[in-house]
């Protein structure tokens, strides 16, 4: 798709509630989601050094979400989830950090979802 990576993300073992325990950003793209079936739930966590003061987004089907360049973000998907996703061709690991939560951040994290 031109300058465009266009794919759809399927619920697996990485997008329970229980395993997730990293977070990223994308520095030189914004990247739009939208949810086609089942149920997912975006985590935000800022664009600071670190991911912190999460906001849980359940996604209705159909809709844009758009996540900004530099912003903290993952997802939690239930069996049936599928999303699709937009993102630059060129977003790749060198220009995508990921931030691995230690154990009282995870404890944090699952605390804030299940709120």
């Amino acid at each position: 798709y031109g300058a465009w990576r266009v794919a759809v993300l399927r619920h697996c073992e990485n997008t329970n509630l229980e395993r997730i325990s990293w977070m990223q950003k994308h520095m030189e793209t914004d990247e739009v989601f939208a949810l086609l079936d089942g149920n997912c739930t975006l985590i935000l966590a800022g664009d600071g050094d670190k991911p912190e003061n999460y906001e849980m987004v359940k996604m209705e089907p159909h809709k844009l979400y758009n996540i900004k360049s530099g912003f903290w973000h993952n997802h939690v998907l239930d069996e049936n989830g599928e999303v699709l996703i937009v993102e630059n061709r060129d977003t790749t690991d060198d220009n995508s950090p990921t931030y691995h939560m230690n154990s009282g951040e995870i404890a944090a994290f699952q605390k804030a979802f299940r709120a």
